[in-house]
């Protein structure tokens, strides 16, 4: 590298870059980062901060809690500015807690039909009705990825209809609410709803995640029927699974990487993360409402 005549090196030029290297680096930063600090360096990285292949890859997890982000600013609308800019070339999304709801993923399927992978994790105020509506304008999907969620196993059967394409689905600790009815008319979940779901509309899948699942042997089975070319099965804390006799030779037979019941998750994130704590409505009430993509002057 070139020095200077005092001998110190000199700070790279950023600006001086080829348009494809800056690409490349600006990229792999977040949301955040690009919408609230890269864009504004000066115009040419303004520009280049609204190339659709920025924006292939959009993550939302945990910027609440980012101490960067002045609380002026609204997710929701940072995340449907990614959306906007990735000019429907938006390939993954990962949603959270923070931003995630029925209106947002309808905006999101709506402008991304090339999506192959969608991560939901702590979102208990998805209705129904909003992720059927949203899977089922999803057709190249391969990979699902939900944790921390409530919803009944109508979403999962549309999942099974609508994304053939499906390879991988982590469903882990998931709270399936009431979608059938006992004999006196109440709503009631069965906890084998999910399992048997799977196993009745998902027969391209080759990795299956259940951690935390409250199926029986009942709904193991419907899987291992219903998904012929599963290679990996998560069974971690399904703990009303028995493996003992010929369901657990089955298994071991049939799958190539099995997860028991009792095996240790230590690896798995969601036993340590925060997501179980309150969240602060105060801070959501005092969140500026201005669209993040004009904070350079973009119309």
């Amino acid at each position: 590298m070139a020095s200077s005549s005092g001998g110190k090196k000199r700070d790279p030029d950023w600006l001086s870059l080829p348009r494809d290297v800056t690409l490349s680096i600006l990229s792999s930063l977040g949301v955040i980062d690009v919408l609230m600090s890269a864009q504004n360096v000066c115009s040419l990285w303004f520009e280049i901060c609204k190339d659709p292949l920025i924006w292939r890859t959009i993550d939302m997890r945990n910027l609440s809690g980012d101490p960067h982000l002045p609380k002026r600013f609204n997710l929701v609308k940072m995340c449907r500015c990614a959306v906007d800019r990735s000019r429907g070339q938006l390939l993954e999304v990962v949603l959270d807690k923070d931003v995630a709801s029925d209106q947002l993923l309808n905006y999101i399927s709506d402008r991304s039909r090339w999506i192959k992978r969608i991560q939901i994790r702590s979102c208990f105020s998805l209705s129904d009705e909003g992720l059927i509506d949203a899977f089922s304008k999803f057709p190249f999907l391969e990979e699902l990825d939900v944790a921390l969620c409530a919803f009944s196993v109508i979403p999962l059967v549309a999942v099974g209809n609508h994304c053939p394409r499906l390879k991988s689905l982590k469903l882990n600790c998931h709270l399936c609410s009431a979608s059938t009815l006992d004999s006196e008319g109440e709503e009631e979940a069965d906890e084998d709803d999910a399992a048997i779901a799977i196993g009745r509309s998902m027969p391209a899948l080759h990795h299956l995640q259940l951690v935390g699942n409250a199926m029986t042997n009942l709904g193991l089975k419907a899987i291992l029927d219903g998904c012929p070319h599963l290679e990996s099965l998560d069974l971690r804390q399904c703990l009303n699974v028995n493996l003992k006799g010929v369901l657990g030779e089955r298994c071991s037979e049939q799958i190539k990487d099995l997860r028991l019941p009792y095996d240790l998750a230590s690896d798995y994130d969601f036993l340590s993360d925060d997501d179980s704590d309150s969240d602060d409505d105060t801070d959501d009430e005092s969140l500026h409402q201005d669209d993040p993509s004009r904070s350079s002057g973009e119309e």
